[in-house]
């Protein structure tokens, strides 16, 4: 009996003495790794006319360039009229570069560098913008395509998605064209006019002119990721990330069949309750999620920044990636960035309530982590739905996820280097950006791409992207045009 009790007390104490062993080495873990913030001092702030430069950017707002699917001409008066006010507004930069209109109505401006063995970059926005969900008009505290500058915030669709970038850009340009700033690179600025529905017409006929031309961009700068404020857990400083990937886009139609005929004599099997079946297969198991890839990466670098809880998990995720892969699948914001999601967008099916529809369709939308394809996706979906009978068709348009840019490139250095110049109370983090951007039409032309915007970001105003009250503070608006400035400096002549 004695001898069990000592064994078992042994048991008990190495126990305890490996638990002992693994935490200090999970807290030796969180202790050696260094912060990977540069060491940047902040630029002094240049003199930016913000209430001029506001109101230029309402004059846009005011301009209803809603892009269309069916329509590429659904806008073209508002379009044409944005081309003009955009000519008015920046005359020195408009001197200083050449402007060509393509595809009717996007605009690629051309400011010759002063060595032409330098790689241009392209600086990329889009001028259209979504419309008004149709019955939210009267939710607004402004008129939604009103432009007021009012209690310090530019208001309006398009007054954040994308016409500040865009805006703050050429004031940018044109600031700098005023003080006879030649680049030493050749920089383009792209403004598509259909992102909204794709990009196809106005960014892909760009990155297909720009090829014809033999051009090859060191990087891409597009509309991307933003300066967060507390919406990363365990982070009290602003986190900005810097999209250095983005998912890729997939839509997929799933049909089925059956006899049509009355109601009053059903059979086992209806086509309404065929898909329905597969749809609910579908939500029940989603993709794997993983924290692998260029989250785990952003897990990292924020991992020194974070409190001590937080940086103990991170830092150690050979062990505790379950446990935070659990923690980051409580939220949809999170999630979406560790697996391929699943959404059901639209289902159509019967037209009478008597009578039982021979078809019935559903359109699934998939958003696809770096790694996946159109191809994988497919094969995914048909595994878990294992229903012959129901036809799974891919939508045209579909386009895998990009190259993942290095975060160990110079270009990567620079604009992780202007924002810390411009934004110096930030940390500066690689991320994954779960929506599509113009970018991804630009891929033949270069292996880098940046998606980042330079605007400061709660989780309550995340809720105006394309939403209801769309604003962009002034004070904000004019860090952006600094961010810009700054950026063309370090980049185009560093």
């Amino acid at each position: 009996m004695r001898r069990a009790i000592r064994i078992l007390r042994n048991i008990i104490l190495l126990l305890i003495a490996a638990v002992v062993i693994l935490a200090a080495v999970l807290v030796a873990n969180a202790w050696r790794k260094s912060s990977q913030q540069i060491a940047v001092s902040p630029v002094e702030p240049v003199t930016i006319d913000e209430q001029a430069a506001a109101q230029r950017l309402g004059a846009a707002v005011r301009l209803q360039t809603i892009a269309s699917v069916t329509d590429a001409d659904q806008s073209a008066d508002a379009f044409r009229a944005l081309h003009d006010l955009i000519a008015a507004s920046f005359p020195a930069f408009h001197a200083a570069a050449k402007r060509e209109i393509v595809a009717n109505y996007s605009l690629l401006y051309t400011w010759e560098g002063s060595d032409p063995k330098a790689a241009p970059i392209a600086l990329l926005a889009h001028q259209d913008v979504v419309p008004i969900a149709p019955g939210t008009e009267g939710d607004w505290q402004v008129p939604p395509f009103s432009g007021e500058v009012k209690d310090g915030f530019i208001w309006g669709r398009g007054s954040w998605d994308d016409k500040g970038n865009l805006f703050s850009m050429l004031e940018a340009a044109e600031q700098l064209a005023k003080e006879n700033f030649r680049p030493k690179r050749t920089v383009y600025l792209a403004f598509g006019h259909d992102e909204e529905v794709s990009g196809k017409r106005g960014a892909m006929a760009m990155s297909k002119l720009l090829q014809s031309r033999g051009v090859r961009l060191d990087f891409v700068f597009d509309e991307g990721l933003l300066i967060t404020e507390g919406i990363l857990k365990g982070v009290a400083k602003p986190v900005a990330l810097i999209g250095v990937a983005e998912k890729g886009y997939v839509t997929l139609d799933l049909s089925t069949t059956a006899t049509p005929g009355h109601s009053s004599l059903p059979p086992r099997d209806t086509a309404i309750g065929k898909l329905s079946a597969a749809l609910t297969r579908l939500e029940k198991k989603p993709f794997p999620a993983s924290v692998s890839g260029v989250m785990r990466e952003t897990l990292q670098t924020a991992a020194p920044e974070m409190d001590f809880g937080s940086r103990v998990a991170l830092s150690n995720l050979w062990l505790l990636e379950p446990l935070v892969r659990r923690q980051m699948e409580k939220t949809a914001q999170t999630a979406a960035a560790i697996r391929t999601t699943t959404a059901i967008t639209i289902f159509n099916a019967g037209n009478k309530e008597n009578v039982l529809p021979g078809r019935a369709e559903a359109t699934v939308n998939f958003r696809l982590l770096p790694g996946e394809t159109e191809e994988s996706v497919i094969a995914y979906v048909k595994s878990i739905v294992a229903d012959d009978r129901v036809k799974v068709t891919p939508k045209p348009g579909n386009t895998n996820p990009p190259p993942v840019t290095s975060t160990a490139s110079p270009s990567y250095q620079a604009v992780n280097r202007t924002i810390r110049e411009i934004f110096p109370d930030v940390l500066v983090v690689p991320g994954l950006m779960v929506a599509a951007t113009d970018s991804r039409n630009y891929l033949d032309v270069t292996d880098s791409i940046f998606r980042f915007s330079p605007v400061r970001a709660t989780a309550e105003d995340l809720k105006r992207f394309h939403g209801t009250d769309e604003r962009l503070s002034v004070k904000n608006y004019a860090d952006m045009i600094r961010f810009y400035r700054r950026l063309m400096q370090n980049t185009a002549s560093p």
